[in-house]
């Protein structure tokens, strides 16, 4: 079992390695959620992402102990980038299997620290037994994500700075995909102050974790669908599904749109670029999961490694969410003049119009009348809805 000597052994080997990234103070999410909010940005940290921990204690503990000739990972984008980092900085060759749906900065980044890349699968299980078939067919050594001590201890080294930054924490608040990141970080948390509580997060779409912790069994989800690709695990690990029953408090989940508004949230008060699987944490404040009011909580960012063309996707998404973005369609005459006035309306309302289609051809249409599709820009809920209130007094029908 991991002991408290193993966190700081691991600390000793990375502190010349990672970057030192205090916790950071919210006044904006605090008064959203009612308490007292920290946030530590591994988006900030070497190769983009808290994975870079895991990997390089395990890898350089193996260089070591000697014989350690080439390694093998599968991973989704930010266990590979940490493996192939830290595979260059001891010269050893690095092989990385990932999904297929991996975002392309992902593998470029992979692939830019000198490691080969193999495209495998539709999810991380896949992608994990074609890693399997490479170590037996090569003889290397395969380097695990998450189910791994020496990555857990890594991994953990996260929980050694949050409370030497802030030793009166009452909550942290983790992302869950394999494990690996909240079960290192709970043992260490608990084995030096019990009284803090570890709150898991998962993806509603990915909730491998939280159905097996439930039952105290693992049991692999049935499909997994979300845009938090960096805990899209179908199956989490034995090894931290055991620290995570003896150490972790509770788990909850968030929706993509919970964590896409959230990512949205942290571009504008914060400027930071945040992944959607380490927007998960924040997501489950924002969004009172758990009753947090008066508390001292800490959020773990676990990274910010997420495809440019994909944040528009994601973007577009939280402002729908946050209500600055309002869809609605309804009928108007289809003749001159129709389209000048709605938008005369709009304009009045202080609305922004900025997607239009007019559909001239659904069956129930009366002659002589269109369907208009809209997007809108508004100021939040409450102008929609006063936007939408005008235009059914004005005698417009807003369609469901």
């Amino acid at each position: 079992m991991l002991s408290v000597n193993d966190f700081q052994a691991a600390a000793k080997r990375l502190s010349s390695v990672i970057h030192t990234i205090p916790l950071s103070s919210s006044k904006t999410f605090s008064e959203m959620s009612g308490a007292e909010v920290y946030l530590k940005f591994e988006n900030q940290q070497k190769t983009g992402s808290f994975k870079v921990r895991g990997a390089y204690n395990k890898i350089m503990k193996r260089y070591e102990e000697g014989g350690l000739n080439a390694v093998v990972a599968s991973s989704a984008g930010n266990h590979a980038q940490g493996v192939a980092f830290a595979a260059s900085k001891i010269g050893v060759p690095a092989t990385i299997v990932m999904p297929r749906s991996t975002p392309i900065a992902k593998v470029s980044a992979t692939e830019g620290y000198g490691a080969k890349v193999v495209l495998h699968g539709a999810i991380y299980d896949e992608a994990y037994a074609k890693a399997c078939e490479i170590v037996e067919k090569e003889g290397a050594e395969f380097i695990h994500p998450f189910d791994d001590e020496d990555v857990m201890a890594g991994q953990g080294t996260i929980a050694l700075e949050i409370l030497s930054d802030l030793p009166t924490v009452d909550m942290i608040f983790v992302p869950a995909g394999g494990g690996g990141l909240i079960s290192g970080i709970a043992a260490c948390i608990k084995q030096i102050n019990p009284r803090i509580q570890i709150i898991g997060v998962q993806a509603q779409g990915a909730n491998s974790i939280v159905t097996s912790f439930h039952k105290d069994q693992i049991t692999p989800a049935t499909s997994v669908h979300t845009i938090a690709d960096g805990i899209a695990v179908k199956t989490p690990g034995t090894k931290t599904m055991e620290y995570i029953n003896q150490y972790v408090d509770k788990f909850v989940t968030v929706t993509d749109s919970e964590i896409s508004s959230t990512i949205l949230l942290l571009l504008e008060r914060c400027k930071q670029v945040v992944e959607p699987s380490g927007a998960a944490a924040l997501a489950a404040v924002l969004n009172h999961k758990v009753d947090i009011n008066g508390k001292k909580v800490c959020c773990v960012l676990s990274g910010g490694n997420i495809d440019v063309s994909f944040i528009h996707k994601v973007v577009e998404r939280g402002l729908i969410t946050r209500g600055r973005h309002m869809k609605f369609s309804t009928i108007m005459p289809d003749a001159p003049g129709s389209l000048e006035r709605f938008s005369h309306l709009v304009a009045e309302q202080n609305a922004n119009v900025i997607l239009f289609n007019h559909d001239r051809v659904q069956a129930d249409l009366d002659i002589g009348d269109a369907i208009i599709h809209v997007v809108c820009e508004v100021g939040g809920t409450e102008h929609g809805k006063r936007l939408l209130d005008k235009l059914r007094k004005e005698g417009y029908t807003i369609l469901p």
